[in-house]
């Protein structure tokens, strides 16, 4: 069973949907006890990174997600749930993230002739090279074309200070990771709910782990 970490930061139900249409058994999890029930953790997340920590800390889930992830279960972070695992974001302003990851996630630079927020369809880049991988691909991109398409919405994003866990990037003035993958952790800063059956196909394999 998968849990699915409800903390009002996003529409948690399209996440839900898009996992039972693939067979799998979710728990909407409000408290600690709901994710120490389950052997993986799905972290959603559209919004404000101050408010998104605010509200886990209201609601007691920082332990418990932390423990999750020292005990070596699969953890998935989803766009503002991905940015939550670094420390630092320029957005914040309050609080700091989880720090499982180090770096920062920072905003884009309107300077770059882009439009910020970066909303819609773009390009995944996988990247092939990981010096503390077991595998030079991440299982969540397993049967994922290099150049699928899959669905953002952000105007922040992560940049980890080792490169090593970056399996994807997507260009948008520049190139920022937009999957990252260190041992049980995986995040994607795009949303593989409204993904269509590339996203499908991510969640199907987030699944098997």
């Amino acid at each position: 069973m998968i849990a699915i970490v409800d903390y009002g930061m996003g529409n948690i139900h399209s996440v839900q949907k898009a996992l039972e249409s693939l067979g799998e058994k979710t728990l909407v999890a409000h408290k600690p006890e709901d994710i120490k029930k389950c052997q993986k953790v799905v972290l959603p997340g559209v919004g404000a990174f101050d408010d998104a920590m605010l509200e886990l800390n209201k609601k007691n889930l920082i332990p418990a997600l932390l423990g999750h992830i020292k005990n070596k279960k699969i953890f998935l972070g989803i766009c503002l749930g991905m940015q939550l695992l670094f420390k630092k974001s320029q957005e914040a302003s309050k609080t700091s993230g989880l720090g499982i990851l180090i770096g920062e996630v920072k905003r884009f630079d309107e300077k770059m002739n882009i439009k910020v927020p970066h909303m819609g369809w773009n390009q995944l880049k996988k990247v092939t090279s990981h010096k503390s991988q077991v595998t030079s691909e991440c299982p969540l991109l397993k049967d994922i074309p290099c150049g699928s398409y899959v669905y953002f919405c952000h105007s922040y994003y992560p940049d980890p200070k080792n490169l090593g866990i970056v399996s994807a990037t997507t260009d948008y003035g520049m190139d920022f990771a937009s999957v990252v993958w260190k041992d049980n952790i995986y995040g994607v800063q795009f949303h593989p709910e409204k993904s269509q059956q590339t996203g499908l196909k991510i969640l199907e394999n987030f699944i098997q782990l």
